[in-house]
This record gives structure tokens, sequence and C-alpha cells, in this order.
């Protein structure tokens, strides 16, 4: 698992460093007011930008979540969009004060990014789906079967960073992107995997287990 120096996001260091800047400067002018609105909005950047360590999952195959937050959505659909196939969905809302750093759910190669601009709704609602910007990610894993993990924008998040790029090989848990100010992600994933979570749950990236992807017919768990 990737792991980092400090316990806070790189895109937070402008935010907080500004901030702190900002409010320095406010309290040597004796501006006492907008210098403790400075200083309490650096405290929830520093707040929002964190970046804890998390343990892993040890069960083989077992599907890694991707972000903090509440479980609003899990269901079997015809997936039209990403992998044109019969999938099992899930969707995970995260708010504003959720850790917003998201982590890959299973091992593999990068297949395919792809950023579309949109809309911001709000993202626990149905149409954020079909008209917010989204940033959808496309992996195969070593046993060759293919899913996607799709960072949506919300009402108050306005910049999605994602870092994996085509080509790469990811590890399970390994950190590749966040969105900034409340927002969603959704996993679509094969047939093959058992879900575990529900409608409700919170969850935790990097360590909750959101189920089981099970090999498929001929494979076995073993390297």
């Amino acid at each position: 698992m990737q792991k980092t120096e400090l316990p806070l996001a790189l895109e937070g260091y402008p935010f907080i460093f500004f901030g702190g800047f900002v409010t320095l400067i406010l309290a040597l002018l004796g501006f006492a007011l907008p210098a403790l609105a400075g200083l309490l909005l650096t405290g929830f950047a520093t707040y929002f930008f964190r970046d804890p360590s998390r343990v892993l999952p040890e069960t083989p195959g077992s599907i890694v979540c991707p972000a903090d937050g509440k479980v609003i959505r899990t269901e079997e659909i015809d997936d039209d969009r990403f992998l044109h196939a019969r999938v099992r969905k899930i969707s995970i809302f995260m708010n504003v004060f959720n850790v917003h750093v998201n982590r890959i759910p299973l091992t593999g190669t990068v297949e395919r990014v792809v950023l579309s601009p949109g809309a911001f709704y709000a993202a626990d609602k149905d149409k954020a789906v079909l008209h917010n910007e989204f940033c959808a990610l496309t992996l195969s894993t070593p046993d060759r079967q293919r899913y996607v993990v799709v960072q949506i924008a919300g009402l108050i998040a306005r910049r999605i960073v994602c870092r994996a790029e085509p080509g790469d090989r990811v590890q399970a848990g390994e950190r590749f992107g966040m969105i900034r100010f409340g927002s969603r992600v959704d996993l679509y994933l094969p047939l093959s995997a058992t879900i575990t979570v529900k409608v409700g749950d919170k969850v935790r990236a990097g360590e909750t287990t959101l189920g089981i992807l099970a090999p498929p017919p001929g494979e076995t768990t073993e390297e």
C-alpha cells in the first residue's frame, strides 16, 4: 500500500499555507476577528485534507472500499456507459466532513481514464450520475476481470483529482486521487462479485471490505 510521510493530501497544502499566511498577516495588522475567521478556515482545510493511514483487509479477493462515507445504493444493473454489461453497482456518498482521498479497490492495471465535464448537482441524487462532472477509471484485475471506479463531483465539489494513467499497475488500497468538498464514488463490478455491505452502512477507504470478487470459472485465487 502506498504511504505518505505526512497525514495530509498533497492537494491540501496550497489551501493550508495560503490560509495560514493570510491569518498571520491579519493578526499582525491587529484585525482580531478576521484573523480568527482565517484561523478557523485554515483549521478546516487541514481537517478536510487529512489522509490517515489505513489497514487493508487480508482476505483474498477483498474489494477494498474506494471512499469514506455512506453507502447510498447497491444494485444489479445493465451498465451501458462503461462496461456495457450487467454489473453490480455500489454508490458511496462523501459529505464535507469525510476523508476525501480515494483508493484502488482491487489490484490490477488501469486500462482507461475518462474525465467528462458536466453539472454540479447534489451528489446523492440520481441525476448526478447522468449529468455531473465525473472521472471514470476502467481497470483489469490480474485474472482479467474488468471493473470501473467513477469519481463524481457534487454540489460543492468543483475539482476532481485523478493521478492514475492508462497502463499504471496499481495495488488494492493505493491512493489514486480525491474529490474536493463533498462528492460521490460509484463502483461497477462484475457479477462474480459478492457484495457484503448494504445501504446506510458507513465505510472507510482502504479499510472496509465491500465484498469479495470470485475468480472467473476455471481460475483459482492462487498466483
